[in-house]
């Protein structure tokens, strides 16, 4: 059962929740970023890094699961990297939660359409992130 006094009563408010989920998101990410490069600098400041050369391959956190065993560990790189993987969820977040609202606003034509974004964003990702 519903409970109708959490549910948003009007578009403002869905606007509203929507704004301070993107909000929240983008400010937990910048938050684990700055502490995973304070993490990275601190344990890492003696690495030399190679520039000369542009290897792609040798990218240590490709995956979701590289960077879960990563954190494990507690490697800095590993938490900037979940850091990044929260900046590109939070919009993917913001689309499931727009499609639950238009489905409490019976507003189907949006529900279809967020849906289809919702598919095209998870079928773009899944390709680069799940590898």
């Amino acid at each position: 059962m519903l409970n109708r006094k959490m549910l948003p009563q009007n578009d403002k408010d869905l606007q509203i929740i929507l704004g301070t989920l993107l909000r929240v998101g983008v400010i937990a990410s910048m938050t684990i970023v700055l502490l995973g490069g304070v993490v990275y600098i601190a344990f890492n400041y003696t690495d030399l890094v190679n520039y000369t050369t542009f290897r792609p391959n040798s990218a240590k956190y490709s995956s979701i699961g590289a960077v879960f065993s990563g954190l494990r560990s507690m490697d800095g790189a590993a938490i900037i990297q979940s850091g990044i993987l929260l900046l590109i969820f939070t919009p993917v977040l913001r689309v499931v939660f727009s499609v639950f609202g238009f489905l409490i606003e019976r507003d189907y034509l949006y529900v279809s359409v967020g849906l289809f974004v919702l598919s095209v964003i998870l079928f773009s990702l899944s390709n680069s992130l799940v590898g």
